[in-house]
């Protein structure tokens, strides 16, 4: 036996152990950019990339976090709702499909694409429905209808701004007509908020498209849009095919929307928190009315000194 064959086991037990010791997704590619970012350099950074400041999608967790006073939340038990009330199935049962999305991240049983939490933003009291993309695309249903409703009642108990944090692309087509009647009833759960003069504030994040961007997404008392989120309804692609003309490359883009008038402000997500305690402060906080204060008696001008006329001089004898 030679010496190298002597030294191989040894050579590829020592490979095979650092390589199971190296941790997985230490470092994250950029989708725009293709930069290498360090996950933990990400995470600081909200999940922005720091070379081109490409928004990337965070999970409802990361997003109360940032949003939230001491990022401390509370949030209320999912509603419960029927599970695959018209039994759908295509390559897959629907209800499968449901049980494999909750499995994931850490999700609680029963839970949909929606999250529905409660606390304090710059000490002002507020309830946050963030969409979870990762769940089916966001995708709206019976529960994220109900969740809609239920955040909107909270608010109206807790006299809180309402904030609706989207990330969707539209129905869910599993539940059919079921699915699209969401949309009225989010309407309805919106108007009362507003009834009880509360602030609805919408928050919109990549992508804010379908029936969620037909309904209670753009009836915000204010609409803040992520940078280079996507906002829309139905997709690029269909409505050049359907007018037969060629769209500006920055369609359907939230500085696209602003600049036509349908989105308000577009603001990093570094200083979204900011942006809302400030604009909170104004709505619910507004200025008491200046103090009247008494202007000191005029004196009273004295009257003006009238000179008599010069007398006529005397007629010549």
């Amino acid at each position: 036996m030679s010496w190298l064959e002597r030294i191989r086991p040894k050579i590829r037990a020592l490979v095979s152990t650092s390589t199971r010791e190296v941790p997985e997704n230490l470092w994250v590619k950029c989708p725009a950019c293709g930069q290498m970012i360090f996950h933990r350099e990400l995470a600081a950074n909200l999940h922005v990339c720091t070379h081109c400041g490409h928004h990337m999608r965070i999970g409802p967790k990361e997003r109360l976090a940032a949003l939230f006073d001491g990022g401390k939340f509370d949030t209320i038990e999912p509603p419960k709702v029927p599970v695959d009330p018209l039994r759908f199935r295509d390559s897959k049962r629907y209800s499968d499909r449901l049980k494999d999305a909750q499995g994931k991240d850490g999700r609680v049983p029963g839970q949909d694409a929606i999250v529905i939490a409660h606390g304090t933003i710059g000490e002002m009291p507020a309830v946050i429905a963030c969409f979870d993309f990762g769940f089916m695309g966001g995708s709206m249903g019976i529960a994220v209808g109900e969740g809609i409703v239920a955040a909107a009642k909270l608010a109206v108990l807790q006299q809180a701004a309402l904030i609706v944090v989207p990330s969707s692309g539209g129905a869910r087509m599993q539940e059919g007509i079921l699915s699209l009647m969401q949309m009225p009833r989010s309407v309805i759960a919106i108007d009362q908020v507003k009834e009880a003069g509360l602030p609805y504030v919408v928050l919109m994040t990549n992508p804010t498209t379908g029936g969620v961007s037909a309904s209670f997404a753009m009836l915000g008392d204010l609409h803040i849009a992520e940078p280079g989120a996507m906002i829309g309804f139905a997709g690029k692609r269909v409505i050049e095919e359907t007018i037969r003309e060629k769209l500006p490359s920055e369609f359907q883009s939230a500085e696209f929307l602003k600049e036509h008038g349908m989105v308000d402000m577009v603001v990093p997500r570094k200083e979204l928190r900011d942006t809302l305690i400030r604009l909170l402060g104004h709505l619910m906080r507004p200025n008491p009315p200046a103090e009247v204060i008494p202007f000191p008696a005029e004196q009273a001008a004295p009257p003006p000194v009238v000179e008599p006329p010069p007398a006529a001089p005397a007629p010549a004898r």
